[in-house]
Parts: C-alpha cells; sequence; structure tokens
C-alpha cells in the first residue's frame, strides 16, 4: 500500500472517523492536535505517517518495541512458529512450555506463570486469583498507577487536584460495589497504605502497584518504600501484587523486583515482553498460581481462546533470547542515562525549573521543582511547558507523545547520535520558547 500526500492523510483519517468511533481504537491514541496522524510503516528507531514524515520515535506505543520497531529476529522467530503452528486452543504447544520455563527462571518470586493476550488481562487474573486465595474483598491501588480498564483499578490514574482522596473512576458503567472495595494509597506513604488497611479491617486482600509508576512518567520508589510493602502485605495476610507490564523486561530480564530485591506474590508482565506482539503474563508462587483452573477443580477461573498464541508466544521467547545474548541492557541503559544527564544539564543552564525522571532506557522531564515523590507532587508540573515542547519537536522530526506525564523511551535501535539530536532540538525548542538564547 503507498500512502502519500497531505490528501490522502485527510482521506484516511476522514475514512477512519466514518467507522471507528472517534477514529481510534484506543482512547489515549486520539492526541489534541494529532487527530489526523495515520502511521503507514515503522522501523527500527522510527516510524513514518501518511504524510511521509519520518520521526525518531521516543513514544514507542507505551513501551513494548524494546529491540526497536520491526526487529528481524523476533519477526522471523513469529513467521516460523506462525508457518508450523497455527491456533488450536487445546492442549500447550512447545514454544509456550519453553517461553514459561525462561520467565520462570529469570523472575525472581516466579514459580508458575500463565499466559495471556494483554497486561489487563493479567492484572485482572492477579486480583480475582488474590480474592480467590484470601476469601476478601478489598485491595488497595495508588493513585496514579495504571493497571488496566477492568472495573477494579480502572480508577485514579491521572485526576485533577479536586480529585484526590476521593474515588475518581475512569469511565462510566462501573458498580459502586466495585468502587467501594478498592482504596486508594498515596504512592512513596506507608502511612497511607496503614490507613487503608486499617479502613477495611481484615478485608485487604490484596495491594496491587507498579513499582515504578510509569503510567505518570517515573516516580521512583524511595527507600524503604517495596520493602514497606511487603512487610504489610506479610503481617496482614495479604497477597502482594507487582504490576511489571512496564518494567518488566524494559528494566532487566528480572523485571524491577530484581533490581531492588523485594520479592512480591505475583506478578504481572506484558509490553516489552515480545516487543510489540500481543502476549502478556501472570505469574508467582506455585500455591497461589496452582489455584487457577487450568488445573482441574481448583477455584479460579482462567481461559482465553489466544492465550499463549504460538506465533506470539515465539515472539516473546525470541525477544528474551536476544535480551539474553546482546548487550541490550547495556545500550539502553547507557543511552538512557545520556538523555537524563544531558536534558538535566541543559535545563539547568537555561534556568528552567525541571526535573528529569526515569530509570534505565525510562526519561521524562517534569516541569516543576523537586521533590518528586508521589502524585500529588506531579500537580506541579507545567502542563503548557510540557505539552508545548513536545509538539514543537515534531517540527524537527522528533515524536514525544504530548500528552501530560507520558515517558520517553529508547531501544536497542536508538543511537548515540539519535540523543545528540534530541538534546540539540531540545535546547533550541525551550530557549525558543521563553526567547532566550541556548
Amino acid at each position: 500500500m503507498e500512502v502519500s500526500g497531505e490528501n490522502d492523510t485527510m482521506d484516511w483519517a476522514a475514512r477512519a472517523k466514518r467507522v471507528i468511533p472517534g477514529g481510534v481504537n484506543s482512547g489515549q491514541r486520539l492526541v489534541p492536535g494529532l487527530e489526523d496522524l495515520v502511521v503507514v510503516s515503522t522501523a527500527g528507531a522510527t516510524f513514518t505517517d501518511s504524510r511521509g514524515r519520518t520521526f525518531t520515535d521516543y513514544h514507542s506505543a507505551f513501551g513494548p518495541p524494546l529491540l526497536g520497531h520491526n526487529d528481524p529476529d523476533v519477526d522471523a522467530a513469529m513467521s516460523r512458529e506462525q508457518a508450523r503452528n497455527d491456533l488450536m486452543g487445546i492442549g500447550v504447544t512447545p514454544v509456550e512450555i519453553e517461553l514459561a520455563e525462561r520467565i520462570v527462571e529469570h523472575v525472581p518470586s516466579v514459580e508458575r506463570v500463565l499466559l495471556t493476550a494483554t497486561g489487563s488481562e493479567a492484572t485482572f487474573h492477579a486480583i480475582r486469583l488474590a480474592r480467590t486465595a484470601t476469601g476478601r474483598s478489598s485491595i488497595i491501588k495508588f493513585q496514579g498507577c495504571y493497571h488496566g480498564w477492568h472495573d477494579s483499578v480502572a480508577m485514579n490514574v491521572i485526576s485533577p487536584a479536586d480529585r484526590l482522596g476521593r474515588k475518581d473512576p475512569l469511565s462510566g458503567g462501573i458498580l459502586q460495589p466495585v468502587l467501594d472495595a478498592t482504596i486508594i494509597a498515596r504512592f512513596n506513604d506507608l502511612t497511607s497504605v496503614e490507613e487503608a488497611f486499617a479502613s477495611a479491617p481484615g478485608d485487604v486482600a490484596a495491594i496491587i502497584l507498579e513499582p515504578i509508576p510509569h503510567n505518570i512518567g517515573a516516580v521512583l520508589p524511595t527507600e524503604g518504600f517495596l520493602e514497606g510493602l511487603r512487610r504489610l502485605c506479610t503481617q496482614n495476610g495479604t497477597v502482594l501484587i507487582f504490576d511489571e507490564v512496564i518494567t518488566g523486561f524494559r528494566h532487566g530480564l528480572g523485571g524491577y523486583q530484581s533490581v531492588v530485591g523485594v520479592m512480591p506474590d505475583l506478578t504481572t508482565m506484558g509490553k516489552a515482553m515480545a516487543n510489540g506482539y500481543p502476549i502478556s503474563a501472570i505469574g508467582g508462587r506455585a500455591d497461589l498460581m496452582d489455584m487457577f483452573s487450568t488445573t482441574p477443580g481448583h477455584p479460579a477461573f482462567f481461559a482465553g481462546t489466544f492465550n499463549g498464541h504460538p506465533a506470539m508466544a515465539a515472539a516473546a521467547l525470541a525477544t528474551i533470547r536476544k535480551l539474553e545474548r546482546e548487550p541490550v541492557y547495556e545500550h539502553i541503559f547507557k543511552l538512557g542515562e545520556k538523555a537524563r544527564s544531558g536534558l538535566q544539564a541543559l535545563y539547568d543552564r537555561l534556568g528552567v525549573p525541571a526535573v528529569v525522571a526515569g530509570f534505565g532506557s525510562v526519561f521524562v522531564t517534569y516541569f516543576l521543582k523537586p521533590p518528586v515523590e508521589s502524585y500529588d507532587d506531579l500537580l506541579r508540573n507545567d502542563v503548557n511547558m510540557f505539552l508545548g515542547y513536545r509538539r514543537e519537536l515534531l517540527n524537527h522530526g522528533i515524536f514525544e507523545l504530548p500528552l501530560n506525564l507520558k515517558r520517553n523511551h529508547v531501544s536497542y535501535a536508538h543511537s548515540e547520535a539519535d540523543i545528540d539530536a534530541l538534546l540539540e532540538a531540545t535546547e533550541g525548542v525551550i530557549a525558543g520558547m521563553l526567547n532566550i538564547a541556548p
């Protein structure tokens, strides 16, 4: 398919709006100022739109293509498996077994693992399993963390200031008892977690969190916070769930839990697991995982026709093998640090109040003064500056998603020259916005 010219762009976008509500298939894809964006190809660290513009991509689909778009090794493995083994929906395939073995080998807390299609499904099953195991109803989640579209967690993500401290559902149609069963706590604040336990004595089935809340950029856990959650869960007989859908394979083969040495009871994984192909996983302690109905007669129902799809499993296995044998983490961590340190230096030089945060291959600039420890700190972010400079970067062929608080990602396909170009363009854009000499 060949697509070129502005008229074609408008035609594709108009056609989309006629048959797709809003013209996009996910609510976060319709970005102000980019309503007519039609992506026609991806390659390595770039994508090209229907106007023929090619951008260096730091959005990276919210993080999945860790190796870069269309990695040839992953694509080839997927194609080979698809040619050999289509979807059966019965039994198990060798590639599913091999993938499960690799996950158990690498992720410290995982003794058993089940495959599913999306991160939302994985977190849904984790919460259902925790309720099954404990016989309790309530769960604790944190303001700013995102765990998917299902009702128990679809609340209190990016909330306005006047919604802090109360329920802020993402959607209509969520039953009030479901909202009531989810208790909202403040990240990096163990006192708020203790208060959450006290508000539902003996009834907290699980705590679920992103160990780094990447949905709001990169708010790092303070010293002792994750350890404190582990202690409180153990004391209260509560299941600790790390949602490592984003942090998982992007921050290391063992997930972020292997970096900090804190072991959850259940872990959800996805995003970078298969370099962009749709597969996710839930894993954890054997005594918990063995409660799923994949063992006949056991009480926690688990099913899905596409679970463990052989081609998707092959893509994940190929991704993990490449992470094992090539210096992927060395490369992306080096570039991530170059971006963070370079950006912080230029903001300091220009006298712009900014905190450049991140970990490994993830970076984000908050336009505020420190500290950045919890969601409420981010209410001080200069949203106009955050969105404005990202929109201006488009004119330099650089794509950072122009949505407030969204993080950036470096892939194995990015180069030092890409980071140099990013730093140069960012300095010029910021200086221009402030009308000062760079």
